[in-house]
């Protein structure tokens, strides 16, 4: 029995979604009613709407089924956390797959109208301004995916039972919008459309102390570190007859480093050496070894993925 305070409580019906103000410090529960059924989830920060969870940077960090103990990022430049899971009762989302649209159902299956997650999550959000635009890719709760030998991702039926659940803490203020998956005629949600129920609680001490700590770094930029820090208020894209490129970190300089090899290490370096790719360029390939070993040995992460305290 959990001894956390709790703040709202709503039951999802299908075809349907819900935008919740989900204050830092507070956690959202997505839970079973019946079991079986995914959920697709937004998020943006509630002070600033052009910051909002990204799937591509979580997916570089987490991989394609984030779980209890990883975070939901924001997308470049922000790169911040914005939620955390907290608990996981059943260890299978996903952020490989986008969300489902009247598209799909329209060119897949000849449905002119049908459930999509796309449309219940653009009226969701209306509720506070946002448009079917802002819609973003989904963090898929629930929802069981992979990918086969051939890079080819798929998904296959879920084996939730009622009350299973996801916790997630928000590290913002957020905009937090869940909504039942569209999906009756795939497997996503086992061929049916079934009820959420969602719950906001008060984090506890011992829910905060949980959380990892994550780099607050100069490179997480906000508007106020923006060149043009305005948002368009028209749609049409016309050149600025002003603008003068003043590109970062540029112009790029070379500084040629010597470095000396013994004749031992001259011997290694041609046994390990990557000649299909590198040919003759000795350098090249002693730069490839030498960034390849750090990688290895000190990111201790996947590539591109931001650094997390253990």
């Amino acid at each position: 029995m959990t001894t956390r305070k709790i703040i709202s409580e709503w039951n999802l019906e299908p075809g349907t979604g819900k935008a919740i103000e989900l204050l830092k410090g507070q956690i959202l529960r997505i839970e079973q009613v019946e079991g079986g059924q995914c959920a697709d989830f937004n998020c943006f920060n509630l002070h600033d709407y052009k910051e909002f969870m990204h799937c591509g940077r979580t997916r570089t960090v987490h991989g394609f089924h984030p779980t209890k103990g990883t975070f939901m990022w924001s997308a470049p430049p922000r790169e911040r956390a914005m939620l955390y899971i907290l608990e996981d009762t059943v260890g299978r989302n996903d952020v490989l797959f986008p969300r489902c649209s009247a598209y799909v159902y329209e060119a897949a299956y000849g449905f002119s109208v049908h459930t999509n997650c796309h449309d219940i999550q653009a009226e969701a959000q209306r509720e506070y301004g946002l448009t079917p635009d802002d819609v973003h890719d989904s963090f898929n709760l629930f929802m069981c995916t992979g990918v086969d030998a051939d890079g080819h991702a798929y998904m296959t039926r879920q084996t939730t039972k009622a009350g299973d659940h996801v916790d997630l803490l928000a590290l913002m203020d957020v905009l937090a919008v869940p909504n039942v998956c569209g999906a009756d005629v795939m497997k996503t949600s086992n061929f049916a459309l079934k009820p959420l129920k969602l719950t906001v609680f008060a984090a506890t001490e011992a829910d905060l102390a949980s959380v990892p700590k994550t780099p607050v770094l100069a490179s997480q930029r906000t508007p106020k570190d923006f060149r043009n820090p305005i948002i368009k208020s028209d749609r049409a894209l016309r050149r600025d007859p002003n603008y003068r490129s003043e590109f970062p970190n540029t112009p790029i300089v070379l500084t040629e480093l010597p470095v000396t090899l013994t004749a031992g290490e001259m011997a290694m370096l041609s046994a390990v050496k990557l000649t299909d790719i590198y040919g003759d360029d000795d350098a090249a390939a002693l730069r490839d070894i030498l960034f390849s070993w750090w990688e290895e040995r000190f990111l201790q992460a996947h590539a591109g993925a931001p650094a997390i305290e253990a």
